[in-house]
């Protein structure tokens, strides 16, 4: 979501005027009822303008559902007034409130879910524990029964009890229940999958985390995620009511490099009160007490539940958990009913709007209209009504680049690519030629500076949650900004003379020394269009990244037990890019940028080894010579896998 203002519109109810990526969307919500747009803008739709009364359409019921340890649950059911036969439910939890239309109905009915109201369900929303108009204790991503969780109860038991009443206590339903939701809604439906319900007969989990320290949104790779982690506990932590972070200055940029040490973020403004952020300075490492027990992907031990994962190419902040979620059921079922979606989009994209663009970066159809008519509908019907046919491929993935959907029996493929690197050459080429000779030394190298570090995208950068924020789309930035600085290497290869496509995983191995004694490593895999693009001139020569993370370096030898690195020491660092369905067409060139900062997304690493980044002072922050060797036994590169003409 781009900002929110008040809506003239006559006739209704004082509203909103949302703005997303794709164009402006009317909605009728008051003021009252939104918190802020961190949920707004993966989970409301578009009303084209129309005020459309759910009320017409539904019967809306309050209930205060009873869990096992007399914690009551507000839970709201909507039964289609229309129904004319028993009907399965579908159900959301969240922590972000049930949003709702100024007539008091979710406002998802009719915009995220219209295609699945027009198929017919009963709806039921529920807040989790201690959010909104729900009782209980709220614990931010509470962990599973077990040994950081002893108290017998889990957002698994939460789920199971409530369709239990559900399907006892709602009249004239089918005895089938669907889950599904998007970031923490989706991890929401993780859990579920935990111990399920024998009536939970379909869930969807869309871009829920798995790792918060591995590669959702709190930290990739052992780097903290500044700014998300921060505007995030802020937000979610202030109570009952989600209220965003008032900065000072309109560039977080800014105003985190003012911030100075991380050190200085609880004694300037939470004081010990944001139990998540105290959690991260008590636990800086991958630790068996805190981290490593809060993976859902390892718990699984079946699947017994048919499972849509979605996710989405340019997620900014749950690409890793719907892709390891997949895998980690992938390892149990035995009856073929995991099945994995990757589209064109960001955070939730497909729930809203018709997906035809992303950013500047266009996909020649309606790619989220498409997958909730043809895939999510369609999904849901067969499950839950038995309806239609079973044709759901294994893995559904959108080419972009190519712009089509393919069809695949695994993901990633195991047939039809090919094993290829893309090498680091000397003067910032870059080829799938190895290069020749043994020597050693060769590198490139830069100086980079925490008191001056990279910006991740053009400045000013907005807070994440506020009415100006354009964060969901960050990942399609043109990389020109960085590019060519002093303290961002880059290799490109010579125009394609034909289309390459990578299907699968992509991974960097870089070795690199550094004359400090930490560094962080974020390396970017950009396809350049041509200077004179004519489908869309004023994307002329822009460089779209189509795979990038990071990796710090402390965690070379294991995530759980960080070690110095050997100041000028050559060292072997390998950073894992993910995966990617892309075709970098012909006319177009690649390019691989690596740098050391990327702010202030991710915190600045000293480059002076400390035991506990949250603790650095200021003084601790130095200037250090990375090097990026390419020679002999050191060959940089990135690894792809082509697919085979």
């Amino acid at each position: 979501m781009h900002f929110w203002t008040q809506s003239p519109t006559p006739g209704l109810a004082p509203a909103l005027t949302l703005t997303f990526a794709d164009g402006i969307r009317i909605m009728r919500v008051p003021r009252s009822t939104i918190g802020v747009g961190i949920a707004l803008y993966f989970s409301l739709g578009s009303l084209h303008g129309q005020a459309i009364d759910a009320g017409t359409l539904f019967t809306k019921r309050v209930e205060m559902v009873p869990m096992r340890d007399g914690v009551r649950l507000h839970t709201e059911i909507y039964t289609p007034k229309a129904q004319a036969a028993p009907l399965p439910f579908i159900f959301e939890r969240t922590p972000y409130s049930i949003r709702q239309d100024a007539n008091g109905f979710a406002v998802s009915l009719l915009t995220s879910y219209k295609e699945l109201a027009d198929e017919g369900y009963i709806f039921v929303y529920q807040d989790v524990r201690g959010k909104f108009n729900s009782e209980g204790t709220f614990i931010l991503l509470r962990p599973a029964r077990g040994p950081a969780n002893k108290t017998g109860i889990d957002e698994s038991t939460d789920a199971y009890d409530t369709i239990e009443w559900l399907v006892k206590n709602v009249p004239n339903n089918n005895g089938r229940v669907g889950m599904l939701g998007i970031s923490y809604g989706g991890w929401l439906t993780t859990m579920a999958l935990l111990d399920p319900h024998p009536a939970l007969r379909a869930a969807s989990p869309q871009a829920p985390c798995d790792d918060m320290w591995l590669g959702d949104d709190f930290h990739h790779n052992g780097a903290f995620r500044l700014s998300y982690g921060f505007e995030y506990v802020a937000l979610m932590e202030a109570g009952k009511q989600n209220k965003p972070f008032s900065f000072a200055s309109g560039d977080t940029y800014e105003w985190f490099l003012r911030l100075g040490g991380l050190s200085n973020a609880d004694q300037k403004y939470f004081h010990g009160e944001r139990p998540t952020w105290n959690e991260f300075v008590h636990h800086p490492d991958y630790d068996q007490s805190y981290w490593q027990p809060r993976r859902v992907s390892p718990l699984f031990k079946s699947v017994t539940v048919p499972t849509l994962n979605v996710a989405g190419w340019w997620d900014q902040e749950d690409f890793f958990g719907p892709v390891a979620t997949y895998e980690a059921l992938e390892k149990f079922d035995t009856k073929g009913i995991n099945y994995l979606v990757v589209g064109p989009w960001n955070h939730g994209g497909w729930a809203r709007g018709e997906g035809s663009s992303l950013g500047a970066v266009q996909f020649d159809s309606p790619t989220a209209k498409w997958y909730r008519e043809n895939v999510q509908a369609r999904w849901f019907a067969y499950w839950l009504k038995d309806k239609g046919a079973m044709d759901f491929p294994e893995a559904l993935t959108f080419r972009a680049g190519a712009n089509q959907w393919e069809r695949h029996d695994s993901w990633p493929l195991k047939q039809g690519v090919t094993p290829k690197a893309l090498y680091f050459h000397s003067d910032g080429k870059l080829s799938f030629d190895r290069p020749s000779g043994s020597a050693a030394h060769s590198f490139d190298a830069f100086i980079s500076d925490p008191t001056h570090p990279v910006p991740y995208r053009s400045r000013p950068i907005a807070p994440l949650y506020n009415g100006f924020s354009n964060w969901p789309v960050w990942l399609t930035d043109d990389q020109r900004h960085a590019h060519l600085r002093p303290d961002v290497l880059s290799w490109e290869t010579d125009v394609l003379d034909a289309d390459v496509t990578i299907a699968g995983r992509v991974v960097a191995k870089l070795f690199a020394s550094t004359t400090g004694s930490d560094a962080d490593w974020v390396v970017k895999l950009i396809d350049v269009y041509p200077g004179d693009y004519t489908p869309e001139p004023k994307l002329g020569g822009y460089q779209l990244m189509v795979s990038n993370d990071v990796f710090r370096g402390r965690y070379r030898k294991g995530f759980a037990k960080p070690e110095a690195l050997v100041p000028n020491k050559v060292t072997e660092f390998t950073v894992d890019l993910h995966t990617q369905d892309y075709t970098f067409k012909k006319g177009h060139a690649i390019m691989v940028q690596v740098q050391s900062t990327w702010f202030p997304l991710i915190d600045r690493n000293p480059q002076k080894y400390v035991p506990n980044i949250y603790q650095a002072k200021n003084a601790d922050y130095i200037k250090a010579e990375h090097r990026v060797y390419r020679s002999g036994p050191n060959l940089s590169r990135v690894e792809v896998a082509v697919v085979t003409p």
